[in-house]
């Protein structure tokens, strides 16, 4: 089938530093060519991803986040991919702006990438009212009950990219913007209470993201602490590999957390707490340990060499893969381009918000 793919227009696909939602988009629109489908995707024009692309901005417009330039990306995109079979569009505005179904344009499937608040949560009603709307974990569906989503989709990544690695390098790894959410005060606490050495690789590019920097983390820091802003992606290959674990203490409802299934992929275990979507990546006592406060992360720090790295590659394998995330869109949208009229209508019914393990 023809695929269209729209990203968002703050990065390039695949991002050269940090980027969540352009890697996703990367990574499917690689898994969907594998299984052979005609793949076509609109990004801004310095993107590498090597399929089709278009674009109506050469590079990243800035600041990140204004109306006008995005509006502006999804207008041009949708008139762009008028003769695809179906579009996937991984932006926020993109869905509410394009026209209604019955209008002429391809059917539309819209992944809402981040978590659900007060605010989006209107906004995505609507879109599931013109587009099958696309969960990335059920632990996020679970928090908009109202709002009928026709599948839940983990992400997948490449693991021909990401090799299991010895976990010999005597450190515990953060992966994560600089932010209070992602826990980075919790694992330095824990690294220096348990006598590891914390590497921490992150995104400080927002001046919210500097002023905790400056104001929490940076007294935080030992001497033997290491601090990397978005290092090359070579860099992170590395430090996953030989990190004893990743450390995920996250102290907010996050929906997915790729870095997790990263860690997984290169063998490396995942200590943390069980919000969000960890408990759906994460085997308790198996490929990593979920948690409940800082002592008990502490002590979950002493029993990572209990852990069994190879179990960590192997869950990755099975889970998320390339081509599992592939297949799973494929299946949506066959059923979404059985019944192109009716596609907002599909519904998929979704299990409880999962428990935190103890």
């Amino acid at each position: 089938m023809r695929v269209g793919l729209i990203a968002p227009p703050w990065a390039p696909v695949p991002p050269v530093g940090y980027g969540g939602t352009e890697v996703v988009v990367d990574n499917l629109a690689r898994g969907l060519q594998v299984l052979g489908h005609d793949v076509r995707l609109f990004t801004v024009g310095d993107s590498t991803c090597p399929v089709p692309t278009s674009s109506l901005y050469g590079t990243a417009p800035r600041p990140i986040g204004t109306t006008v330039e995005e509006a502006a990306h999804v207008l041009a995109a949708y008139e762009a991919m008028a003769e695809v079979d179906l579009i996937h569009d991984h932006t926020v505005l993109g869905p509410l702006l394009a026209p209604w179904p019955r209008h002429g344009i391809p059917p539309v499937v819209s992944t809402h990438h981040g978590a659900f608040t007060d605010e989006n949560r209107r906004i995505v009603r609507e879109v599931a009212r013109r587009a099958a709307v696309i969960a990335i974990s059920h632990d996020q569906a679970s928090r908009a009950p109202e709002i009928p989503i026709a599948s839940v989709i983990h992400h997948g990544i490449d693991l021909a990219t990401y090799r299991p690695g010895p976990g010999d390098g005597g450190y515990l790894l953060f992966l994560g913007r600089m932010s209070r959410e992602k826990g980075i005060a919790a694992a330095l606490r824990v690294a220096h209470r348990t006598g590891r050495r914390l590497k921490v690789v992150t995104k400080m590019r927002d001046p919210s993201e500097t002023d905790y920097f400056t104001t929490v983390v940076e007294p935080m820091l030992a001497d033997d602490d290491e601090l990397l802003l978005e290092p090359t992606i070579e860099t992170r290959l590395d430090l996953l590999q030989h990190a004893e674990a990743l450390i995920n203490p996250i102290a907010w409802p996050e929906p997915f957390g790729l870095a997790m299934a990263e860690a997984l992929a290169s063998g490396t275990p995942v200590i943390g707490y069980g919000a969000g979507a960890a408990p759906e990546i994460v085997d308790h006592g198996s490929t990593g340990l979920l948690c409940h406060d800082e002592d008990d992360l502490s002590r979950a720090v002493g029993r990572i060499r209990f852990l069994d790295r190879g179990a960590c590659r192997a869950a990755a394998e099975r889970r998320f893969s390339l081509a599992r995330m592939a297949h799973d869109h494929v299946e949506l949208y066959e059923r979404v381009l059985s019944n192109p009229a009716s596609a907002h209508e599909l519904h998929l019914g979704v299990r409880p918000q999962a428990e935190v393990v103890a």
